[in-house]
């Protein structure tokens, strides 16, 4: 081989490096996109997860919140006077969707309602009254990516027995 085809065959060379140097250097930028993206993805459903978790506290909450309503004779909205056996024990009035009372710390952000309803049965000398309660707690805007929502729902029982000497004359 004379020196002058040794020249091209080298310059041809150099130019394939670059070629390759090129290729290598955008697919490894492809790849940096794609590596930020699906970190983001991740960050942004882990977050909507914990919205998702603090939504259902929030809501048990709202579940909680009632049962002590309708369950606990001594509560300030529906009170059983002292010495007395009525069976008092209702939704609270104003119902039957009450606001979910204001919540603290993390669960600030949420908002929601609490709906209760109630029937009533007679066996015996016994009359039985169920509760049916449902919650739902919500943070954001509906149709945005930040919107959490959870319902949850619950049934109560109460007895009551006015021939009973219990407190509030409660079934034995």
């Amino acid at each position: 081989m004379n020196r002058e085809s040794k020249e091209r065959t080298r310059f041809a060379q150099r130019g394939f490096s670059i070629v390759t140097a090129i290729f290598l250097i955008v697919v490894l930028a492809m790849l940096g996109v794609f590596i930020v993206s699906v970190m983001g993805l991740q960050q942004s459903t882990q977050a909507l997860d914990v919205q998702g978790v603090r939504a259902y506290q929030a809501a048990r909450a709202g579940i909680e919140w009632m049962a002590f309503q309708v369950l606990d004779p001594n509560n300030q909205l529906n009170p059983v006077p002292p010495g007395t056996c009525g069976n008092t024990v209702t939704c609270p009035v104003g119902g039957p969707n009450y606001a979910l009372p204001a919540l603290a710390g993390s669960l600030s952000a949420f908002s929601g309602t609490v709906t209760c309803t109630m029937t009533s049965t007679t066996e015996g000398n016994r009359e039985i009254r169920v509760f049916a309660i449902t919650s739902t707690a919500s943070a954001g805007t509906p149709g945005t990516p930040g919107y959490v929502n959870r319902q949850l729902q619950a049934t109560l029982s109460k007895c009551h027995d006015p021939t009973a000497v219990a407190l509030h004359c409660a079934c034995g």
